[in-house]
């Protein structure tokens, strides 16, 4: 079953591109599309896809997670690159 990430469960408040809330969003790798780290349409499935990978649902590793969205390097911009980021820093902090 996959974790689903709703607005209340954020530590921040994201900005809502209304206009864009139908496009698709991210379901998996490979997947070139940008990520727009300033719309809550994004954030919410790429939170989910990355706390389902690691296999948690735990409030706090969210919330380490949204740190490293809001610090990420801007040169990572397509979802697939942004997933990898997530995920790979996440099992980093991890294992500290």
């Amino acid at each position: 079953m996959s974790i689903i990430v709703k607005a209340s469960d954020l530590k921040f408040k994201y900005p809502r591109d209304v206009a864009n809330r139908e496009q698709p969003k991210f379901t998996g790798l490979p997947d070139s599309a940008l990520f727009n780290r300033d719309d809550l349409y994004d954030i919410l499935p790429m939170m989910g896809a990355v706390m389902d990978e690691l296999g948690s649902e735990d409030g706090d590793l969210l919330h380490l997670l949204e740190d490293l969205v809001n610090r990420m390097p801007r040169f990572i911009s397509t979802r697939g690159e942004v997933f990898d980021y997530l995920r790979g820093s996440a099992r980093e902090c991890l294992r500290q």
